[in-house]
């Protein structure tokens, strides 16, 4: 039964639900967005998904797409050629307005990382990337490393590896026991407090720390690029 008269006056489309899979997801989890779930959302049986989208796989994919199309609105002109010297700020904005763009979507770094598709919206936003560094003076040679080093924080969030989201941090005990076996880590936890319960794309990936390691690879990337292009 429809669930809205929105639902029943609107013509279902590959984009309308794509963007209900999007809002569902959203409200309620990616564990929330099966193929039933969905066409309840749209008030329409399970099987009329199929004429716009053959299986979950491809609104997984077509999500992803959505959210590079969201991520292009987002960085406007940040993709932009700049002045040689500022391609770095420009693509900081790129990466940081896709991580806007993430974090009001948590959920879709974790479809990133399960699929191997590469969609149009995708491929232009790294095209983006490309030309940011070529207009800045780097070499395809130092691209392609910088892409690498860069990895998912290019598109905005870490791919994290840690204890899981629910770790809390180590109390006076912990920290005694753990100091046996990696003293140096357990020094460093004992002034650090480095699990943060609010964290947003991965464990202890606060706002702070991604900007932090984002800045350190640019800035080496930029020496790089003065170091090549010095007589």
């Amino acid at each position: 039964m429809p669930t809205s008269r929105t639902a029943q006056r609107s013509p279902l489309t590959r984009d309308r639900v794509l963007q209900t899979a999007m809002d569902l997801a959203d409200r309620r989890g990616l564990d929330a967005l099966t193929m039933r779930a969905l066409a309840d959302e749209l008030g329409v049986e399970a099987m009329s998904l199929y004429h716009h989208l053959p299986n979950k796989s491809a609104i997984l994919d077509g999500v992803v797409e959505v959210a590079f199309e969201e991520i292009a609105r987002e960085v406007g002109d940040s993709a932009a050629a700049p002045a040689p010297a500022g391609w770095a700020t420009a693509l900081r904005a790129r990466i940081l307005g896709a991580r806007r763009v993430l974090l009001r979507h948590p959920w879709v770094p974790v479809v990133m990382e399960s699929r191997g598709s590469f969609g149009p919206a995708q491929a232009r936003y790294v095209d983006g990337v490309v030309g940011l560094m070529r207009s800045g003076g780097l070499s395809h040679d130092l691209i392609h490393h910088s892409l690498h080093a860069l990895g998912s924080r290019m598109y905005g969030f870490v791919q994290e590896l840690g204890p899981d989201d629910n770790a809390s941090t180590p109390g006076p005990a912990e920290l005694e026991a753990m100091s046996a076996l990696a003293p140096h880590l357990a020094a460093m936890l004992a002034e650090v407090a480095h699990v943060d319960p609010d964290s947003t794309l991965g464990w202890c990936d606060d706002q702070e720390e991604f900007e932090f390691g984002l800045d350190l690879l640019l800035e080496g990337i930029e020496r790089r690029r003065r170091a090549a292009s010095a007589p």
